[in-house]
């Protein structure tokens, strides 16, 4: 028998049922990032200590958090983020049978007694964290049957909370069989359930034969909120096969996601090292409408040449341009010069959020210092001319007179 393990968790304290109300979101986040970094201490000295921390938390996450306002997702994504970082220590942790059994047991209460199934992702892993084949086989059984009669009653089909976890260990224990014919049960498919059919036949070997389940799961055309999953499953795939550029054609760049078009670029980059840099950002902004959003992404990743490009275009934020003049002007004053430029020509045709005429006098300051710097300021002068000459269409009347001030500088300038 293993050592009883004791531990006193700060974040117990912090974690109490119904401790936390509607608009406490913010305040629980807080509290799920410092009892990540105190389990996180722990194990570095006591692995099994941290995992019956895991599990403490596992138990206090729906009580603690039952009341509070979910509709914005963060909560929601900062949960899964958190158990993703501490599974991996369940999963390794230092423990015989008898320990993990009852670890188990606690684990599946919490999985049943979790409202909003904020803890799917113990679900999902269940089977690792069994690591005992007896262990993964009793909680397989557990509710298969009940699985069974559910999926079987097309007409009164009933929500089972333990599916997850039950396929989970059967995939786990490799009871391949069982696990193709209770999936076979349901009337309607979904790959949150059929992915464990697909990881099976990757496991067997038969990986052509996953990648075109997972290719018909996609043609169904029911799968959109799985998609980018299972484009990623297909992608793997193709990569483990030698296959990277149909792996990158076909699944890779137009699953391409990220927070910004610079996240895009480096989360792809980052899978296709090998692929030329610049090929995937032109292959992204052919794939994507609004070249001028892309100015970011190719100012920072060096392709200068390219962002000059987006700087003309009509989508780009005026704003950005002038930023990146400010931050060229030394290191390279003629790329720096020309964004200027373009953002005054942006700003004089009313473009920009919330745009004011002194965002007008920043752009010439930097394209005066960029062109000093070049000796170039008399070209800059002959630029702003033909800017008032012939002025866009529908030109802002006030950065026009902010442009004639400029134009009056400039001229000082070249005296």
């Amino acid at each position: 028998m293993a050592k009883q393990v004791t531990h006193k968790w700060a974040f117990k304290a912090g974690m109490r049922a119904r401790s936390y109300n509607w608009k406490s979101s913010a305040k629980a986040i807080a509290r799920l990032k410092s009892t990540v970094s105190e389990i996180k201490a722990v194990n570095c000295s006591d692995p099994a200590a941290a995992a019956e921390g895991v599990i403490a938390l596992a138990e206090r996450i729906w009580p603690a958090f039952e009341y509070i306002d979910t509709s914005s997702g963060a909560l929601g994504s900062a949960i899964n983020g958190t158990l993703e970082a501490l599974i991996p220590i369940l999963v390794a942790a230092p423990a015989d049978e008898a320990t993990r059994a009852k670890w188990l047991d606690r684990l599946r209460q919490a999985i049943q007694d979790d409202g909003v199934d904020y803890l799917f992702p113990f679900s999902e892993h269940f089977g690792e964290i069994a690591k005992f084949p007896k262990l993964m086989n009793q909680h397989a059984d557990l509710d298969l049957d009940i699985i069974r009669h559910a999926w079987s009653d097309w007409e009164r089909f009933s929500y089972v909370t333990t599916v997850t976890l039950t396929l989970s260990c059967l995939l786990e224990v490799e009871r391949y069989e069982d696990l193709t014919e209770v999936l076979a049960l349901p009337k309607s498919r979904s790959w949150y359930y059929e992915r464990f059919a697909a990881q099976a036949l990757l496991r067997q070997g038969r990986d052509d034969e996953a990648l075109a389940f997972a290719q018909v799961m996609l043609e169904a055309g029911r799968q959109s909120y799985n998609y980018a999953e299972i484009c990623k499953f297909c992608e793997d795939i193709l990569v483990r096969q030698g296959k990277a550029d149909d792996a990158y054609s076909r699944f890779g760049l137009p699953t391409a996601a990220g927070n910004t078009y610079l996240s895009m670029w480096r989360s792809l980059f980052k899978r296709y090292p090998d692929r030329d840099p610049r090929g995937i950002l032109e292959d992204l902004m052919g794939l994507y409408d609004a070249k001028g959003k892309w100015f970011a992404t190719a100012k920072t990743a060096g392709f200068l040449d390219i962002a000059l490009d987006c700087a003309a275009d009509t989508a780009v934020e005026p704003a950005t341009l002038i930023r990146a003049a400010r931050d060229f002007t030394t290191k390279d004053p003629a790329f720096a010069a020309m964004v200027a430029l373009q953002a005054i020509a942006h700003l004089l045709a009313g473009r920009g959020y919330e745009a004011i005429p002194s965002d007008l006098d920043a752009a010439a300051s930097h394209l005066l210092a960029a062109t000093t710097k070049l000796d170039q300021v008399g070209w800059a002068l002959q630029a702003l001319r033909r800017l008032e000459t012939a002025p866009p269409p529908h030109a802002d009347g006030l950065m026009m007179l902010r442009l004639r001030a400029t134009i009056a500088l400039f001229e000082n300038a070249v005296v």
